[in-house]
């Protein structure tokens, strides 16, 4: 049996723009794959808690569904929703991780506030650790701070309790799907 591949390249400066269509073609015709996989991850957290109250999924649809609750845009509870999804990875740099993922598909500030997060959530903890609870102020004045204070102080250091209202992952879903679709910016 024999198959055809599609005339590609195996060395990209040897590829032509005709090529690369077809690519772009197929990159775009998959993008779907990019919610299922966020979906995936975000499943996985169930089974991380780490000493927590709650599971992490639980942690991440609490957060999430307080930011929903307080009028955040779609990309702030997208990204409330996935905060702490790097967690799948490696707990210590899940910050810059989960900020990375999300950062085609949410605005600067929403990025930033994500990718920073830690450093606000420290004003809670960080003294029991014998670190400065204000790491947050060296990011004053910088456009995002206030959206990154909300987000540690409103909704992500409160979103540990096992009877809050919570919705589920499925209400997230069409969320994540919408917010994936496309990056903004390629």
């Amino acid at each position: 049996m024999t198959t055809t591949e599609p005339d590609t390249f195996t060395r990209m400066d040897e590829s032509t723009a005709e090529q690369w269509a077809v690519i772009g073609k197929a990159t775009i015709e998959n993008q779907p794959r990019v919610a299922d996989q966020f979906l995936t991850m975000l499943r996985q957290l169930e089974a991380i808690t780490d000493g927590f109250a709650t599971d992490q999924l639980t942690h991440a649809c609490q957060t999430a569904t307080l930011a929903e609750k307080a009028g955040a845009d779609d990309d702030m509870v997208f990204a409330a929703l996935c905060h702490d999804i790097g967690k799948v990875v490696s707990v210590f740099n899940h910050p810059a991780i989960a900020a990375e993922m999300i950062k085609p598909y949410v605005s600067d500030d929403v990025y930033h506030a994500i990718l920073f997060h830690q450093d606000f959530q420290g004003r809670h903890y960080y003294e029991h650790f014998g670190k400065s609870p204000d790491l947050r102020e060296q990011h004053r004045g910088q456009p995002w701070y206030g959206l990154a204070e909300q987000f540690a102080d409103e909704w992500d250091q409160v979103a540990f309790d096992p009877v809050a209202e919570t919705y589920p992952l499925e209400h997230f879903e069409p969320l994540v799907r919408r917010q994936t679709e496309m990056p903004r910016t390629m």
